[in-house]
């Protein structure tokens, strides 16, 4: 079943940016050794202009030199005022949240300034630690979602074999059997979970060959003619190009295909119906579309954007136990691996279509 994780509480607050008081120290002292200096030197000016009051020529001369120095101090603290608030102050705040960052704080985001320059970088910083964030929330995700999987066909296995040594029941075909189920079930999870983690990765290896579409379709519908024909469904196929080829990995394709055409027979009723189209592409990036088409319970429209991801089930009971829920997660790794597209649409009550181009 796929655990929807709510996202985080908290929505991501601007960074109080208690550090930057050590940039704003600096001003109280500026002014305060300013104010002394200025003190001083109006002093010294306003007594060097009363000696010299009876010479104007003098006089002039003095007041000059005294208020020249003043003029630059005065000049000087404007500057520094202006240029720590336009780029002193935002590098500050820069460099407290990436301090914040690196201590593991990731919802600390950086308020934008009014510096075109500085803005972008800002941006780019937020948009950097939001990426962070949700990564680390998939991991958080990722991590609760194996223990539940593991912990359900684990405590079923040491239940079984606690009660074989304990006598509580006799070693039966019926026993012994369902504890190897639970052990398949871990090892096809574990494999799964390998597979998923390195296709989403890039290093899943892919080995392309060029074949016909319609061979692939054909072994498709030949593997689950027969459970369909149980389950009272009707199965069936179209190609409208027999001789289209497709350059590709031909079991990974396989895969795909098989995991979407399973799905839909769990979801199909009797007298339902199960299509498996190709057509070729002409005029576009891609080649061939593939659709796997249904006619059983469909998806709600709240659950489409979430299919795709790790241990999701269409079924919210969790009475089908041979589903990892890994399936349609490494479905859409693989094709990304093809460089190809899936997308789905379905209605509840009418059905679901898988759309893959390649």
């Amino acid at each position: 079943m796929k655990h929807f994780h709510p996202p985080h509480s908290d929505q991501p607050r601007r960074f109080s940016f208690k550090r930057r008081s050590r940039g704003r120290r600096f001003f109280p002292f500026a002014f305060f050794f300013f104010g002394i200096f200025s003190l001083f030197f109006g002093g010294v000016a306003a007594a060097l202009y009363w000696a010299f009051s009876e010479y104007s020529g003098i006089r002039n001369i003095w007041l000059l030199i005294c208020a020249a120095p003043v003029a630059v101090i005065v000049l000087a603290v404007f500057t520094v005022f202006t240029l720590y608030m336009r780029f002193g102050q935002p590098l500050s705040d820069m460099f407290n949240a990436i301090d914040s960052v690196a201590e593991g704080n990731l919802s600390v985001r950086v308020k934008e300034n009014k510096s075109d320059m500085f803005n972008e970088l800002v941006k780019r910083f937020n948009k950097m630690v939001e990426e962070l964030e949700r990564a680390d929330q998939q991991r958080r995700n990722l991590t609760a979602d194996i223990a539940h999987e593991l912990r359900t066909p684990l405590h079923i296995i040491q239940g079984n074999l606690e009660g074989l040594l304990d006598g509580v029941y006799q070693a039966t075909p019926d026993h012994i059997n369902n504890t190897l189920d639970e052990t398949k079930l871990l090892t096809r999870l574990v494999n799964d979970l390998q597979t998923l983690s390195l296709a989403e990765t890039g290093q899943l290896p892919l080995h392309p060959t060029r074949f016909l579409l319609a061979d692939l379709i054909a072994d498709l519908t030949s593997s689950f003619s027969a459970q369909a024909k149980t389950q009272g469904i009707d199965l069936s196929s179209q190609i409208d190009n027999p001789t289209q080829e497709l350059n590709a990995d031909y079991d990974r394709l396989n895969q795909v295909l098989s995991n979407l055409i399973s799905n839909a027979l769990r979801h199909t009723p009797p007298g339902g119906k199960i299509s498996l189209e190709a057509e070729s592409i002409i005029g576009e990036e891609r080649s061939v579309r593939i659709k796997v088409k249904d006619s059983g319970s469909g998806i709600a429209s709240d659950d489409l954007p979430f299919i795709f991801d790790r241990f999701w089930r269409g079924d919210k009971s969790r009475t089908n136990r041979s589903n990892s829920g890994l399936g349609l997660a490494i479905s859409k790794q693989l094709i990304l691996a093809h460089k190809g597209t899936i997308d789905v649409e379905s209605e509840v009550g009418k059905g679901t279509t898988f759309i893959i181009d390649l």
